[in-house]
């Protein structure tokens, strides 16, 4: 087990769409403990698309408990093939992004999320989630799909700063 190198923009490959995974096998699971313990060593970290660490394969970890502060949430969630199938409100937030290291910008998106997943034993899974947790899990599905939160916000100009 081993934590991963991030790529960052400019990198084409995040501009990609990736692949849905067709079996969970030990490649599989290898790489999403690889890329919890990434998360894991990172400061402030709670999400990661498989993209990032330059596999083009619809994986995404996300672990909001690891943000210092208090949100509802359900703990680790590993998700392949992740896909949004409702979601309703607004909200607006400042993000980050780890292949984005210089920037944080203010991005607008749902409040309340149905997310429908495999998870490791290849079970499928449906997750009903609402604020940061479903913003996270947003912004890492955005990855999935070739975007980046930069792609999401209303004005460069007024929306984004310099870390």
């Amino acid at each position: 087990m081993k934590t991963l190198p991030i790529i960052t923009i400019p990198d084409p490959l995040l501009q990609q769409i990736s692949l849905p995974i067709d079996e969970i096998n030990d490649e599989v699971r290898m790489l999403a403990e690889n890329m919890r313990q990434t998360i894991c060593a990172l400061d402030r970290c709670v999400g990661i698309a498989a993209v990032q660490v330059g596999v083009l394969s619809r994986i995404i970890v996300v672990d909001v408990s690891l943000n210092p502060k208090q949100h509802h949430n359900n703990g680790l969630l590993i998700m392949i093939n992740p896909v949004i199938t409702y979601s309703s409100g607004k909200t607006s937030s400042r993000e980050g992004c780890l292949s984005v290291p210089d920037f944080t910008g203010y991005v607008t998106r749902k409040k309340k999320i149905t997310v429908e997943y495999t998870d490791l034993q290849s079970t499928k899974r449906i997750l009903k989630t609402e604020g940061f947790e479903a913003v996270v899990i947003q912004h890492e599905i955005d990855h999935l799909d070739g975007k980046i939160f930069l792609d999401r916000v209303t004005s460069l100009k007024t929306d984004v700063f310099r870390r």
